[in-house]
């Protein structure tokens, strides 16, 4: 997804980019300027000086320089309360298209003084507020729209703050290598699943895998099923075990590009999607083909993130 327009003056300023691994929001980085509620107590102290001068009041000039001297100090800590601040992009799940894809972001404070009230901002989108502790880490989760699949990036972010007094708004701009892919969006649920292919079974002293006869346990290994895990194994503490079974065949399923004949290629890898999720949740072994794409068939959660990456990347160039 594109970041949305900003004004020309908006581009001229600085934005701190990712370097070895986070952005630092220095000195260069770091802009200020009055808010509405600062301006007005700008008036509010030429109004104090005006009075304290046309009827000599020396309490007035100490009250009104008193109080530029409160707004002075007010602006220093707004901008130290965003300088040097280091931004780090965190762990982004994937998501289907339609949901929304939360970015996080680690702000982390190396200068020893606790950060409050930093916001996080994407184009028009509300803000989302956060505390630093002084030498710690905290992290704050931006939610995006997705509209489409494939990769999307957050683009231009705006970090800011207007603590201590609200009279000051500080902001930078952050450009972070975060990305979050955005699987197709299934179709409704209720498509029936095409139909089994049947593989011949092997002959001779080699038996096929299936579903019909149990023949043992082996280790568990990553992608396993959980339907197959055997879990009093597990829970007599003898370790995690994953159930095997033999049989005179084995039923595959093929999700093919071609099954989907007749739709347009957003609606075909929809279906293809809603079939993915539907066999994976029936504890079926399948396999997905693509035009150019082809994932042999397999079970678990492994397999099924493979499948949807290759449907949410089809047609984008690598």
């Amino acid at each position: 997804m594109a970041t949305r327009a900003l004004p020309n003056w908006r581009k001229l300023l600085r934005t701190a980019r990712q370097h070895t691994g986070h952005a630092m929001l220095d000195r260069r980085h770091v802009y200020i300027l009055p808010t509405r509620s600062g301006l007005l107590f700008g008036l509010l102290l030429l109004g104090m000086l005006l009075g304290a001068i046309n009827y000599s009041l020396s309490l007035g000039f100490v009250l009104t320089f008193w109080l530029v001297g409160l707004g002075v100090v007010a602006m220093l800590h707004t901008w130290r309360n965003l300088a040097h601040l280091a931004i780090t992009p965190g762990r982004t799940a994937p998501v289907f298209a339609g949901e929304p894809a939360v970015f996080r972001f680690i702000l982390a404070d190396r200068h020893h003084r606790a950060r409050y009230a930093i916001g996080l901002k994407h184009g028009n989108d509300p803000p989302v507020l956060g505390d630093v502790p002084a030498g710690s880490t905290t992290e704050i989760a931006l939610a995006l729209p997705t509209p489409r699949r494939g990769w999307l990036r957050p683009g231009r972010i705006t970090v800011f703050t207007q603590f201590p007094l609200g009279l000051f708004h500080a902001w930078g701009y952050v450009e972070l290598e975060a990305a979050c892919l955005v699987y197709p969006r299934p179709a409704p649920p209720g498509t029936p699943l095409p139909r089994f292919s049947l593989q011949a079974a092997a002959r001779g002293r080699h038996a096929t895998e299936g579903d019909e006869d149990f023949s043992g346990l082996r280790g568990y290994r990553t992608g396993d099923s959980m339907r197959r895990i055997d879990w009093k194994s597990s829970a007599r503490e003898q370790g995690l075990y994953t159930k095997e079974f033999q049989g005179q065949g084995r039923h595959l399923l093929w999700l093919d590009w071609e099954m989907a004949a007749g739709r347009d290629t957003e609606s075909r890898l929809a279906l293809l999607a809603r079939w993915a999720l539907d066999a994976h949740a029936a504890g079926l072994a399948f396999g997905l083909r693509l035009p150019a794409t082809e994932i042999p068939p397999g079970q678990g959660e492994a397999h099924l993130q493979a499948c949807l990456r290759a449907l949410a990347l089809f047609g984008e160039a690598p």
